[in-house]
């Protein structure tokens, strides 16, 4: 017998009351890749209001996942056209219907085979989740799928290797043994800290810029000097 978002809602705490139920990550190596996947795109997103991003976060969407606990929600997932606003847990009845348009695992020895597996069929064929990727923090393996006529294709990489993301309109790839963003045109996606050194040097090469120029000026202005006194010498009054 089906059962409609409403009696659900009925049968279940309300949503403010459910908490996310994830694990720790599995090693400080996890933990560091999630927080810089959350803090560039929130960064890079800083104008925005219309996403929400979950890190380790449980998706709850049936009453039959609380009971039994026989999966774990995604490392990373994107939802966009959503309201921004803290959460603790992502309760679909309760959010319109609305599912990840995007998911990231980061792969470990515990996990990697039901990332492998019953995620991605999960991601498949009941989120219908647009685009899945998979990131080892530990041994670099990476990978990436769209969804194409209801399964799963894998995305195919460009000559850097990274692989697009129709959804974040930016690539994925490996760059210094991190997950990280790229965009079209191939730039890195700042860290907020990375884009204040980055503003800092190119403060400092501005001012190198002007003090060069100011040089240059004070140059031309002694030759110009040295060449009135010489015409002077030879009894020419030089034009001013």
């Amino acid at each position: 017998m089906s059962i409609t978002a409403r009696q659900l809602a009925e049968l279940m705490p309300d949503a403010t009351q459910v908490e996310s139920d994830e694990p720790e990550m599995e090693s400080s190596l996890h933990y560091l890749q999630l927080a810089l996947l959350v803090s560039c795109l929130e960064w890079l997103w800083r104008d925005k209001n219309d996403y929400f991003i979950g890190a380790n976060l449980t998706i709850y969407f049936n009453r039959q996942q609380l009971k039994n606990k026989d999966f774990r929600g995604p490392d990373f997932f994107l939802i966009k056209q959503t309201e921004k606003h803290p959460r603790k847990s992502w309760v679909t009845w309760e959010e319109e219907g609305k599912y990840p348009d995007l998911i990231i695992e980061l792969l470990s020895e515990s996990t990697a085979d039901v990332d492998k597996t019953v995620k991605k069929d999960l991601y498949q064929n009941r989120f219908r989740t647009p685009e899945y990727f998979w990131f080892s923090p530990d041994t670099l393996e990476f990978a990436g799928f769209r969804l194409s006529q209801g399964q799963y294709e894998e995305i195919s990489p460009n000559e850097s290797g990274w692989l697009w993301s129709e959804s974040l309109g930016l690539y994925l790839g490996l760059y210094q043994q991190q997950l990280r963003y790229f965009t079209l045109e191939g730039q890195l996606v700042p860290t907020p800290e990375e884009d204040a050194q980055q503003q800092i040097r190119r403060a400092e090469q501005a001012q190198q810029r002007a003090e060069q120029a100011q040089q240059r000026a004070e140059q031309q202005q002694q030759r110009a000097e040295q060449l009135a006194a010489q015409l002077r010498e030879l009894g020419i009054e030089p034009e001013a």
